[in-house]
């Protein structure tokens, strides 16, 4: 897929799906701006990983709810790079608070990092996406915009939120060969699963408790395994790509058909 050379800002890159996004487009060629807020660490250790195989990229910090920051941070990426072809909206707060626990002020964090920001960080990538006269957009939403959470009602308006946000874009950018795209990942383990099943030893127990965790998984997940970075990262570099120029507008479910379930 043709994505050699481009320029890719990825928000909330020094974790998580952020992290494995980031590696990924740079291991295919993309020069990617590593966004983090508060996680200096875990964007030095993308970099680095991104530096072992020769790859481009650059740090940049920034709060994604606070709009002169977000405008600081793209222009630094267009020094330092010369412009934005694929911006990548994941940062996001994930509360878990129930629904008498919220309230005004984690209402309104939640709103002002979850879709505020991505709203934001589209209109400052958007000039040097229509001075290009194309562009990509991929805005990491979940599958919690279709169906309940069950263990936070905000997030899930947050979600639902940039769903819209995605077909609206989607619409008004399209003169300018901009394309706007939603991905709803279900379930994906970022590092701790893998961390419990690298156990070199064993006990009788732990051999039990892990046939019943592999037997939970087979029925919630149908094809045997939750999703990893690497599956949202593959999806996104699609999307990116030139050969994907007609999709537009689309949000992909992306959760192995748990759902289905």
């Amino acid at each position: 897929m043709s994505i050699k050379g481009k320029i890719a800002l990825v928000t909330g890159a020094g974790t998580g799906i952020g992290k494995g996004v980031a590696i990924e487009l740079a291991r295919r060629g993309v020069k990617v701006a590593i966004h983090y807020n508060q996680s200096d660490a875990g964007a030095l250790h993308t970099k680095q990983q991104i530096d072992e195989f020769g790859g481009e990229a650059m740090i940049v910090q920034a709060n994604v709810s606070n709009k002169p920051e977000i405008e600081r941070m793209v222009s630094e990426v267009n020094e330092f790079f010369g412009g934005i072809d694929i911006l990548v909206n994941n940062a996001a707060l994930q509360l878990n608070y129930g629904f008498f626990e919220h309230d005004e002020h984690s209402f309104d964090r939640m709103m002002s990092i979850n879709l505020k920001g991505y709203w934001q960080c589209m209109q400052a990538a958007l000039p040097y996406m229509k001075q290009k006269q194309s562009g990509r957009i991929i805005n990491m939403s979940s599958v919690h915009s279709k169906r309940p959470t069950d263990f936070d009602v905000v997030y899930a308006m947050t979600k639902g939120g940039i769903r819209m946000l995605g077909r609206e874009a989607a619409i008004e950018l399209a003169p300018f060969g901009i394309t706007v795209n939603t991905i709803e990942p279900g379930h994906i383990d970022v590092g701790k699963q893998s961390a419990r099943e690298s156990k070199p030893i064993m006990s009788p127990e732990d051999l039990e408790k892990s046939k019943k965790s592999k037997s939970s998984i087979h029925e919630k997940f149908p094809l045997g395994r939750v999703g990893t970075p690497f599956d949202v990262a593959q999806l996104v570099c699609f999307i990116a790509s030139d050969e994907n120029e007609f999709m537009t507008g689309t949000s992909i479910r992306l959760d192995g058909a748990s759902m289905l379930l």
